[in-house]
């Protein structure tokens, strides 16, 4: 907060509009033009292969499976109030599509919406890079009141599903479930038993907010989804676990909390509800093809019945395991045997989906309708504050090795236990080509959650878009994760091998095409370079990936020799995938004794950021100072600004000034400001919360004009727009009032 002189009474200066509006166009003008041309290359492309013949016409012996999807606007209340949601064919989650390898799928997608383009991923299937379904980068967007058909050759069976990969439409609703069957006269796994129902589940969260909102609560740096969580870390509550040690060395090391999930949701669903249920017979096997299409939770498993028995993962099978909690994370699909026991013969048995964060869960009753349900056993509470014990687990899996028995794994499971990927083997050997070159890249999951910028070595897709991979190659992928978030990480149009450390015999390693990274953990993919053209690769968090947290796995020419190196491919269009989103918004306390405000518009690293402080009390004149300034962030360290100054504090009403913020251990804000008639200005800046609605903000700053000043307040936060605030001003002294946040 910026302090003002009592003692200094010139008046106002001019209004700093005219600055703003064009610190404004320094950002938007360039974007712009930017948009005016990302279009060209990929609608040349698209029109071409759109006339070549589609998949019906290339396997004219394939039986054709069709569909009709409709995206529509409508109203609905699954968290008990009525608020705009999209649907597909009027209902979320969209319908299942049922197919059997071998069939030509045909799906002709409507865009019923009154303005905005639609699109649908078909997420886990093989399929022509055309038919994709990632707007703008392989596949034309499906504009308002029109419609496309997508064609493709069924090549695989499993568990899938499709969503939008436009904007924020599947946080809205559209998503669906999609079931291949392995083709007919396909002999029936020998390693399981008889199933005797086959049945999805589809677990999403739900909100009540507008999806835009949210992220642009997330990108201002808003506590209020933790505090809705009860997730929120405070003083007083380090202190009442007996972690306050481990609070002080984590804002020490200028580290964040750690965050499971970044939103507070209104309502968990499973197929569309809070609570489902399937009738079913004691005694009976059933198969549940699991899938998370969630916005941003983990979800835990867990089954009254007994452990669950995993027979397949990403759609690819599994030699059977069994895991008593199952962690699924963001656009990972799980078959699951349950096998309803035979007493008590009048029984729901509960299959729960808990939120990794303990926010909610979603239910499924196997049994009897009408008999009380037999609840599934739930995870115990967060350990939020204990940071050893949540690094603990993921140091424990090091150590653990895939050749033990069902009985020692369930023995020796945790409580919160990390997904069973050291346990996963293909049943038939899954070896790469032996004499396909290889290359090995490391990727490191970077962002801060203060600033909300999410990116992978630290760079967002607008700013390095691709990963060049030649046709033929085994690219080796390490994924390295240094935030304290779980991030679920898909390819899209390939299947990788997942290579975990004493898992067994390589040769069996598991298929899939999302895996998830744990916080300060990392993860080790390969996949044949198999396909061509431009594929997507990112954090299936959909707020991470809309804040940059992707790439392009973009294919270049093959190499001419075995010594070649070269990587050069021609930039994708990757249309909304790599704009910046810019949002605004502005924060003003009215207090008895002062007032102050900051506004911003935000777009990726750059701000454009207008503050002021004016007080009243206790001076015959207002005190005023106001700064309009372009900032620029570089890391969670480091953020530079210039701009102007207008203030009655001196006889230097404007100045140009420029500085720099750096971030001190124990999250303390160090700010250097210099003026262009030679003064200068050093604060330092700390929010400490005491509880986890009651923050205690302090700031102290020397200018070479004003000489010293402070500032003490406390802001309780009443909702996600109001706080209560009281400070103590050096200049003006106590007062009171209210925080606005709009």
């Amino acid at each position: 907060m910026v302090s003002v002189h009592p003692s200094q009474r010139p008046r106002i200066s001019a209004p700093l509009a005219p600055l703003f509006l064009a610190l404004l166009a320094l950002i938007t003008i360039p974007a712009a033009h930017a948009c005016a041309n990302c279009g060209g290359k990929g609608k040349a492309g698209w029109l071409a292969r759109e006339l070549a013949p589609k998949a019906s016409a290339l396997f004219p012996a394939a039986p054709i499976t069709a569909y009709t999807l409709d995206i529509a606007e409508t109203t609905l209340s699954p968290a008990g109030r009525s608020v705009p949601a999209l649907t597909i064919n009027g209902t979320v989650p969209g319908p299942t599509l049922r197919f059997r390898v071998g069939d030509v799928a045909r799906i002709v997608v409507r865009n019923r919406l009154a303005a905005d383009e639609a699109s649908l991923h078909w997420h886990g299937l093989l399929l022509p890079n055309l038919e994709d379904g990632v707007p703008h980068l392989n596949t034309p967007p499906i504009p308002a009141g029109t419609e496309r058909t997508f064609e493709f050759l069924l090549t695989h069976a499993g568990t899938y599903w499709y969503h939008s990969h436009t904007g924020l439409q599947k946080q809205r609703g559209v998503y669906g479930s999609i079931v291949v069957e392995p083709a007919p006269g396909s002999p029936p796994r020998a390693d399981l038993p008889r199933i005797d129902r086959d049945h999805v589940v589809v677990l999403s969260d739900w909100t009540n907010e507008d999806p835009d909102a949210i992220m642009r609560s997330l990108l201002r740096g808003s506590d209020w989804f933790a505090i809705r969580k009860n997730t929120a870390q405070s003083l007083l509550g380090a202190y009442r676990s007996g972690h306050l040690r481990d609070f002080l060395k984590r804002e020490r090391a200028r580290m964040l909390p750690m965050d499971l999930s970044d939103v507070a949701y209104d309502a968990f669903l499973l197929n569309g509800q809070p609570v489902s249920r399937l009738p079913a017979r004691p005694g009976e096997t059933i198969r549940l093809r699991v899938i998370n299409a969630a916005g941003s939770t983990y979800f835990y498993l867990s089954s009254a019945a007994g452990p669950l028995t995993i027979i397949a993962a990403d759609g690819m099978d599994v030699a059977p395991i069994k895991q008593n909690r199952l962690l699924i994370g963001m656009a990972e699909t799980y078959d699951v045997l349950v096998t309803i026991p035979l007493s008590p013969a009048a029984a729901a048995w509960e299959i729960r989906a808990t939120t990794q964060d303990n926010s909610g869960h979603a239910s499924l009753l196997l049994g009897d309708p009408a008999a009380p349900a037999q609840p599934a056993p739930v995870p115990g509470p967060l350990a939020i504050y204990n940071m050893d014990a949540a690094l603990s687990v993921i140091l424990a899996q090091h150590d653990e090795t895939g050749d033990i028995t069902d009985a020692a794994a369930l023995a020796a499971e945790v409580d919160r236990p990390l997904p069973p990927y050291v346990r996963l083997r293909s049943p038939t050997p899954t070896t790469l080509p032996a004499a396909a070159p290889r290359r090995s890249v490391t990727l490191k999951l970077t962002g801060d959650m203060t600033r909300y910028l999410w990116s992978l070595d630290d760079r967002t897709m607008d700013e390095e878009s691709t990963i060049a991979v030649k046709k033929g190659e085994v690219l080796r992928l390490v994924l390295v994760n240094n935030t304290m978030m779980h991030h679920p990480m898909h390819l899209h149009g390939h299947f990788f091998w997942l290579l975990i450390p004493d898992a067994g015999d390589p040769a069996y390693a598991p298929l899939k095409h999302t895996v998830d990274v744990p916080p300060m953990s990392r993860r080790t993919i390969e996949f044949l370079a198999s396909e061509d053209r431009d594929w997507l690769f990112h954090c299936h968090l959909l707020y991470h990936m809309m804040a940059g947290m992707a790439r392009v796995v973009s294919y270049s020419e093959p190499p001419s020799s075995s010594t070649s190196t070269s990587t050069a491919v021609q930039a994708p269009n990757l249309g909304e995938h790599a704009k910046p989103h810019t949002y605004a918004w502005l924060d003003v306390t009215l207090q008895s004794h002062l007032s102050t405000g900051h506004g911003t518009v935000q777009t990726g690293r750059d701000n454009l950021n207008l503050s002021w402080e004016t007080g009243w009390a206790r001076v015959d004149d207002t005190g005023f100072e106001i700064d309009a300034t372009y900032s620029r962030y570089f890391n969670p360290r480091w953020t530079a600004f210039a701009g102007l100054r207008a203030a009655n504090l001196t006889a230097t009403r404007r100045s140009v000034i420029a500085g720099a913020t750096y971030r001190l251990p124990y999250l303390v804000d160090f700010t250097t400001t210099l003026q262009s008639n030679g003064d200068a200005r050093f604060s330092l800046a700390k929010n400490l919360p005491l509880t986890a609605r009651l923050g205690l903000q302090l700031h102290v700053e020397y200018d070479t004009a004003l000489r010293f000043a402070s500032t003490v307040t406390l802001a309780y936060t009443v909702s996600k727009t109001i706080s209560f605030v009281a400070s103590h001003d050096g200049d003006y002294g106590l007062g009171a009032g209210v925080a606005v946040r709009f």
